[in-house]
């Protein structure tokens, strides 16, 4: 595999160290202070004189390059220090140690700024790890105490105050508040938490104190995941890149027999051995792959720290570039495009007022654990209705709820339940149940002798499903298909909403994955599912999408893509970014292969001087990396 960074002594240094960090800038330092001195030296005593400063800028720029070569020839590869080297070690046999000298600094320099360049999106996803505080306020034993982060068991009490970040996943226990999760979810409005609301480390606690339930263990916390997956995804190799390595090891080869030719054609030609010997190894410089090497993982490395301040999560650049070519989107329906749980769309009253029909139905459904009545009950507190306790409750498996209430007898169930109590339902209601579950909805009947009123009930759309689905369809997806397990009347009156293309209800979790992967055959398919019950498809799917992940284990996963919030337009977002990757890296391969082209053609027509060769080679190096680097801002547009 060709590198164009040197591993040397600064591989040696402990990672994150002040020695790792100012290593690679001083080895140019040094070369080019060592090279002034020997140019000064020279000048007043003669080249012999100089020869020892020669010396030291030999070192001080070539030794990075010289272990790294070391370590790839004992790996049976062919490094781009080697070529750089043995250029340098040339230019210096035939009396060019100044001309060398200039490789070697313009060739440490140019490692130098990639290191610091490249570095960047690397503490744009290690700035993840300073967002959990190192200590943390627990109460043990009757005692708040503090304590290290990773001394935190599951079970203990944290005390989170206003304006700190919380140290750990877990539970409130106590206390209510709004907390800032966009270090997560990438969420920009804060989200109001209170007894039982599930909340991670990282995010910010904004007003009140609150008291949490630690859930899990600091390196299993859902920020430390983020951590994981960005690290695994920057080590891992795009398509392109892996071709790029492939071809690497026999274009090295090939400069090096083509160098070796070269020299031996300027000689027939008549040229002198020095001369024939100095396009030879300018050619070997000219020719050496650095820019098109740093090409794809410049880009994609910003891409994945781009994408993950948004709150989305690519597992390695194979999956940036995939995401590109989707032409067809599939959506889960329930807990994706829905919100995944009942809520009352609608309250028809006929004999009550609506309050009266809901203080009704919530005082008998509060003693029922049934989603639905959930649902009911939320609706009442949402609305200030105040409910009471009921004298008795009797549950019918399926069909309803019966009770009394004050002084009267309370039902609440299906059409059916209010028959078979041998309640009145006029043809004209029964046509309007009819109209209910066309439209989707659950129609939940109220009655004590006589029937007092409907309530219908319905898996609400998210509020970006819409807008979502409009902005895949303006970045050119051809296809857009709904899966569901739900009975096909559901299915259709959501997909009335959203203006999918195609719907397929009825479908358990094996027959989503068997219709995705029929749609794999016809283009790159995108699977979107909350990465639990859709895990065989998001598998089967070309990208398998997780939204809504922060704290899901089984999303993290399953999913190739992760969606931490629960806001569907991050996949648009996505997607633009995948473009935008993809295009730079098509111009960073093609800048760099023109600028090989050219510099090749100089050398062996007009005899370019090795310094120029250099400083076209390394600029057009830089000039890739920070072309990538721009992907750290790049912003997607709402369309």
């Amino acid at each position: 595999m060709l590198q164009t960074r040197p591993a040397g002594p600064d591989r040696s240094a402990r990672p994150g160290s002040w020695f790792h960090h100012i290593l690679p800038g001083a080895q140019p330092a040094f070369c080019a202070l060592f090279l002034i001195a020997a140019r000064i030296v020279e000048h007043f005593a003669g080249d012999p004189a100089a020869l020892p400063l020669h010396v030291l800028a030999y070192l001080a720029g070539g030794t990075g390059s010289a272990i790294t070569a070391w370590g790839a020839l004992r790996r049976r590869r062919v490094d781009v220090n080697l070529l750089m080297l043995i250029a340098a070690l040339g230019a210096a046999s035939i009396g060019q140690w100044d001309e060398g000298g200039i490789l070697l600094f313009l060739f440490s320099l140019s490692n130098a700024m990639e290191f610091y360049a490249v570095g960047r999106t690397r503490r744009a996803i290690r700035a993840l790890m300073d967002l959990r505080p190192r200590e943390a306020r627990a109460r043990r034993d009757g005692k708040e105490v503090v304590i290290a982060v990773e001394h935190l068991r599951v079970g203990d009490v944290i005390i989170v105050r206003p304006a700190e970040r919380l140290p750990a996943d877990g539970i409130v226990a106590h206390g209510a508040s709004s907390i800032d999760q966009s270090p997560i979810t990438g969420e920009s409005i804060p989200v109001d938490v209170g007894p039982g609301t599930p909340v991670f480390a990282g995010t910010i606690n904004q007003r009140g104190s609150l008291e949490i339930q630690v859930t899990k263990e600091a390196e299993d916390a859902t920020l430390a995941r983020i951590i994981a997956l960005v690290e695994e995804a920057q080590s891992a190799q795009a398509p392109s890149q892996r071709l790029i390595d492939r071809f690497g090891q026999v274009y090295a080869i090939v400069v090096i027999l083509g160098a070796i030719a070269a020299y031996a054609v300027f000689i027939a030609l008549g040229f002198a051995g020095n001369a024939a010997f100095y396009r030879a190894i300018t050619l070997l410089v000219v020719a050496s792959p650095c820019a098109l090497v740093i090409a794809t993982p410049a880009t994609v490395l910003s891409a994945i720290a781009n994408a993950a301040r948004r709150g989305i999560l690519f597992k390695g650049g194979v999956h940036i570039e995939r995401l590109a070519d989707v032409g067809t989107v599939v959506f889960d329906k329930t807990g994706t495009l829905t919100m995944g749980r009942p809520s009352v769309t609608d309250v028809v009253p006929l004999a009550v007022t609506e309050e009266t029909l809901l203080e009704v139905a919530g005082s008998i459904e509060q003693r029922s654990e049934h989603a639905l009545a959930e649902a009911i009950v939320t609706a009442c507190r949402q609305r200030g209705v105040a409910l009471t306790d009921p004298q008795s409750f009797e549950s019918i498996t399926g069909r309803g709820v019966r009770g009394v209430v004050g002084t009267q007898t309370v039902r609440v169930g299906s059409e059916q339940f209010m028959r078979d109590e041998a309640v009145t339902i006029s043809e004209q209601v029964a046509i309007h149940l009819s109209l209910l579950r066309v439209r989707g909805k659950v129609p939940i009947l109220v009655a004590n002798q006589i029937l007092l009123g409907i309530l219908a009930l319905a898996d609400t759309l998210r509020p970006q499903a819409y807008p979502a689905i409009r902005a895949l369809r303006a970045l050119g997806i051809r296809r857009i298909v709904m899966l569901t397990g739900d009975h096909h009347q559901v299915a259709e009156a959501v997909a009335s909403q959203l203006e999918v293309d195609e719907i397929r209800a009825g479908l358990l979790p094996e027959q989503k994955a068997d219709v995705v992967k029929g749609l794999t055959r016809e283009g790159v398919v995108a699977m979107v599912g909350d990465g639990v019950n859709d895990a065989p498809a998001l598998a089967t799917a070309d990208i398998g999408v997780a939204m809504g992940a922060a704290g899901t284990d089984a999303a993290m996963e399953t999913a190739d893509l992760v969606l931490m919030g629960d806001d569907l337009y991050r996949l648009p977002e996505a997607i633009q970014l995948s473009r935008q990757a993809r295009r730079v890296i098509k111009q960073n391969l093609a800048f760099a292969a023109c600028v090989i082209a050219v510099l090749i053609m100089l050398t062996l027509a007009v005899g370019l001087r090795l310094a120029l060769g250099v400083v076209g080679h390394e600029g057009s190096t830089v000039l890739v990396v920070f072309n990538g680097l721009r992907l750290l801002r790049f912003r997607p547009t709402r369309v």
